[in-house]
């Protein structure tokens, strides 16, 4: 797999968010995804970014879903499709990279920064706390067909990043799914053997791996 200008890849932007209220999304009646760019170097831990909020805590978080990141491409295309600027953390993401486009990255796929790396483990699936952050009941749909989701990681490496470091790529050397092949499986009430093979074989977050595992048994065959 070869991201866009991987060689030239950069951290933009560290994003945090606090706690807040929000209508029209999960339960609890607040979110983090409101964050802005912090000014000064965060810590990365098994769980996250010190500093940062996880409200909906069965849905998102969790050490597979430790960190978010999205790329400036993707940003560029919304930017461009709803004929306003989106700066970095608008989705929410943890991180915002230049020459990382989404759709492009493998399950397994690595990134580094410094003495940090992040591993892929799954696309981001839209929902109702998006769309109330864009103001729009139907941008869930619009996020689904622009199949540009951005990507979880689970945190190889702990340590310290802040904007401008250099992010070194490493794509995934075993057999794999793509991230854009996740997200459009998401959607679908049924895949056969081989593909949810594939996925149990790879690095993907444990909750899929264990749906995985649940549907080859409910089909009679042996995981």
């Amino acid at each position: 797999m070869t991201t866009a200008n991987a060689n030239e890849m950069r951290l933009v932007s560290v994003n945090l968010g606090q706690e807040r209220p929000i209508q029209g999304a999960g339960k609890s009646g607040t979110t983090g995804i409101y964050k802005i760019p912090a000014n000064e170097p965060v810590q990365i831990g098994k769980l996250g970014l010190t500093g940062d909020s996880i409200c909906d805590t069965k849905n998102h978080g969790g050490v597979d879903q430790a960190v978010y990141i999205y790329g400036a491409p993707d940003y560029a295309w919304w930017s461009r499709t709803l004929g306003y600027e989106l700066g970095p953390g608008f989705f929410g993401d943890n991180l915002t990279i230049t020459g990382l486009e989404s759709a492009r990255v493998q399950i397994g796929d690595r990134l580094i920064l410094g003495s940090v790396i992040l591993e892929v483990t799954s696309p981001r699936i839209p929902c109702a706390t998006l769309a109330a952050r864009m103001a729009d009941p139907q941008f869930v749909k619009r996020f689904k067909e622009a199949e540009r989701p951005g990507v979880y990681c689970r945190v190889i490496q702990a340590g310290s990043v802040q904007a401008g470091d250099e992010v070194a790529y490493q794509p995934y050397a075993g057999e794999t799914v793509s991230i854009l092949e996740m997200f459009r499986d998401f959607y679908k009430k049924e895949l056969d053997e081989a593909t949810i093979r594939r996925y149990i074989a790879a690095p993907t977050h444990y909750k899929d791996r264990d749906e995985k595992i649940e549907m080859l048994k409910k089909m009679g065959v042996t995981p």
